[in-house]
């Protein structure tokens, strides 16, 4: 089953939406698993701060404990160098504490509590020390012995533990969801890497078979062509030879009808001899015997009218076949002769052309205006001499009579390395339903006034299409008619014939 490229261009646009979709969900997923991670590691961040506030109080609380009992004991201030520190280092923590557990509202309560337990028991500790400085033991005494201070700080102690507790909760959870999001991407990536390797890989089987059936195509393609110049080259060399044959044909039926001809035109002559003998003979007879017998009336009537007449008849239309054999004759003469093309002036060849015609201009009190400014062109000169001569003939030939003959002869390049020339009168034009019929073989326009075989204009077209150009015509009838023909600048033949 082959593959079209209609088939290949919307599989390979579904794979390519397909494997776009799937990066697109592993990058939507990168980063709504990212906005996870950083939620969850800020609040990993604020238990593990929360938790260390909290160890840090207890171990300050109970520094500061441990320092007012040794100064209790033993009366030496030695004993109290960690007291003022821990105090500090304790509402220190007390503030972080406070931070970072303010806006839970299940924490509030026990962040206040153990706000006040904190203020108790410094207070406790504080009252004590004074008042042994006081070197009032005994009264220090009984504030211990009121175990007071133990129930604060076993208090504070399970605030502590519960503070510490619900930290390292937050901080396992973290760290699960913090797992649960690695295991999370893994998998999108991997799913996501599979699918992007089947699309790349489904649209490389699917390129590589559409390039494998373009190669094979192209192959086929590539021996038809080869077929198909040598079926070109064989049909052009059979053409060549029909055409050939044509031409030999054409040649010999023209010059075997020439031959029946002459001898027509020559008993003709002789025809024509004998009626003069027979008037001469008819006019020495007695006229006046001509009303009597009607033989002699008849017979003088064919010898002066009759007769006469139809000579002339034979004489008209044998000169017309003449004209007609000679017109066939001439075009297969052209026929046979090679192109031989040459760097070319059309402005000096056109004026050339018209000076062929300079005498019948004259007479006519025509204009000819020559507007050429172009590169040479390759052409065969005597094609070209002959085109633009019947063109120019033909300007002349069918003038109007009632404006003085005007022929405007314009060139310009045109695109694709061709040249446009132009050949404008102001004769009496081609009606429409004739402007293509002025270029077939023996037909003619307009008024039969002028001589001509009506080959002119169908040897002009074969001409410039030989040369590898183009003619059409413009016209309207009694304003003007314009030839445009189109020639390439460099020839699209090498020495060849019309054929």
């Amino acid at each position: 089953m082959s593959t079209t490229s209609r088939f290949v261009v919307q599989s390979t646009l579904a794979l390519l939406v397909v494997g776009f979709v799937a990066l697109l969900t592993i990058v939507g997923t990168t980063i709504w698993l990212g906005e996870r991670a950083q939620v969850y590691f800020n609040d990993v961040i604020a238990a593990r701060d929360t938790r260390a506030a909290a160890v840090e109080l207890r171990n300050a609380v109970q520094t500061a404990e441990a320092s007012q009992r040794g100064f209790l004991l033993t009366g030496s201030e030695i004993y109290l160098a960690p007291y003022e520190p821990a105090k500090s280092l304790a509402q220190k923590q007390l503030a972080i504490l406070q931070r970072g557990l303010t806006g839970e509202a299940d924490t509030q309560v026990v962040l206040e509590r153990l706000t006040s337990l904190v203020a108790d028991k410094f207070s406790e500790l504080d009252q004590t020390i004074a008042l042994k400085r006081d070197r009032r033991d005994a009264d220090a005494l009984a504030i211990v012995r009121t175990n007071r201070g133990k129930a604060v700080m076993d208090e504070a102690n399970v605030f502590f533990s519960g503070v510490i507790r619900s930290a390292d909760d937050r901080l396992t959870l973290g760290v699960g969801e913090q797992r649960a999001n690695a295991a999370t991407l893994r998998s999108v990536s991997v799913i996501g890497a599979i699918v992007i390797v089947l699309v790349v890989g489904g649209a490389i089987v699917s390129v590589r078979r559409y390039t494998r059936e373009l190669a094979e195509a192209r192959d086929e393609v590539t021996l038809l062509n080869t077929g198909l110049e040598k079926r070109v080259e064989q049909r052009t060399a059979d053409l060549r030879q029909v055409n050939e044959e044509i031409q030999r044909f054409a040649y010999i039926v023209t010059h075997d009808l020439r031959a029946p001809l002459v001898n027509i035109m020559g008993f003709t002559s002789e025809l024509e001899r004998s009626v003069e003998t027979l008037q001469k003979l008819i006019d020495q007879s007695n006229a006046a015997n001509d009303s009597a017998d009607p033989v002699a009336r008849s017979a003088r009537l064919a010898a002066t009218e009759d007769l006469p007449e139809a000579i002339g008849f034979i004489r008209s239309s044998t000169k017309k076949m003449d004209n007609l054999i000679n017109a066939i004759l001439k075009l297969s003469r052209e026929g046979r002769r090679e192109l031989r093309p040459e760097e070319i002036n059309l402005a000096d060849t056109i004026r050339t052309s018209a000076a062929t015609i300079q005498h019948q201009l004259s007479e006519a009190n025509g204009q000819i205006n020559v507007h050429i400014d172009v590169p040479p062109v390759w052409a065969d000169r005597l094609s070209l001499e002959q085109v633009f001569g019947n063109l120019l003939d033909n300007a002349v030939k069918y003038r109007s009579a009632r404006r003085t003959l005007q022929i405007d002869v314009r060139a310009r390049v045109l695109p694709g390395e061709r040249v446009g020339v132009e050949i404008a009168d102001n004769g009496r034009g081609i009606a429409e339903e004739d402007r293509e019929r002025v270029f077939e073989l023996f037909r003619r326009a307009g008024a039969q006034n002028e001589p001509g075989e009506g080959i002119g204009l169908a040897h002009v077209r074969t001409v410039v299409r030989n040369l590898g150009g183009e003619i059409t015509v413009t016209s309207a009838p009694d304003v003007g008619t314009t030839f445009r023909l189109i020639l390439p600048l460099h020839p699209p033949f090498s020495q060849r014939s019309y054929a």
